[in-house]
Order: structure tokens, then sequence, then C-alpha cells
């Protein structure tokens, strides 16, 4: 897939203003430090999540991560789209269509038997756009945190 690059840490500088975008956008209250020290292992090859950058290497417009689990439910490694970023000037263009299906290929191809992600309950339009890219809710669960 052309729009979808798998980050390394040589592409934190391009990286990190995107990820302070989403950050603040979301409302997260996090420093630029946690922002860094939170992506750069899964850049330099941490097992346990990676980063794939969205449009031109050289410029991208976003980014994706992804951590990894594993779950007997679903039969062995699954996988959960932790933050999914396209800047807003070019929204709707259909990339992050694209980088959901590249994804999804990819992990499916490396042995990942789900993709899981979470949405705000109120976003109608984010769960259209989920819908669409065929993740489905499952009505009776309620994903549930606990900050240590």
């Amino acid at each position: 897939m052309r729009s979808l690059h798998l980050a390394t840490a040589e592409d934190l500088p391009k990286l990190l203003p995107l990820v302070a975008s989403f950050h603040a956008h979301q409302g997260f209250d996090t420093t630029e430090e946690h922002q860094q020290n939170a992506i750069l292992p899964l850049l330099e090859g941490s097992p346990h999540g990676a980063v794939w950058l969205i449009g031109p290497r050289r410029a991208p417009v976003g980014y994706v991560v992804v951590s990894f689990g594993w779950s007997v439910e679903f039969g062995g490694l699954d996988a959960m789209v932790d933050e999914l970023f396209i800047r807003s000037a070019v929204r709707n263009r259909g990339m992050g269509s694209e980088a959901l299906d590249g994804l999804a290929k990819a992990l499916k191809e490396g042995g990942i038997r789900a993709l899981h992600l979470e949405a705000k309950r109120s976003d109608d339009t984010l769960h259209k756009f989920y819908a669409r890219a065929r993740f489905q809710s499952r009505d009776d669960y309620v994903l549930m945190s606990r900050v240590l």
C-alpha cells in the first residue's frame, strides 16, 4: 500500500507534531515528553506495538498506532488501534479508510486474528466511518479501563 508506511525512529520528528495535534484535538492532557516516551519504543522495535505513517513518508498527513495482545476468544494474536489521526485539512478523502483496510490486510497476513478499536459513544460520524471499514460494535461489551 503506497499510503501506509511502517514508522521507524527516523520518522519521530515528522510523527510527534501529528501526535501532538491528535492529543490536543482529543483534549488529552499529555506533554511533548510523554508523547515522545510513549511513541519512541514502538519506533525502535518494541514487540508490543507499531506505528504507521499515513500519506507520503516524507510529509505524512496522519498516523495509526496499533498495540498487540493475545485473545483466547479470537484464537491467538489480536491488535488494538490505539490512535488513528488524519490532519483535518485532508480528511474525508478516503485516506483513513485506505489505511485501515491496508493495515487489516497486513495484520491478517502477519497472523493477527482480530483488530479492535474504541470510539466515543456520542460520535456518530466516527461510528459510521468505522462501520464502513467493517468494524462492528459489540453491543453486549463495554471497554473498561483502570489506570495504574
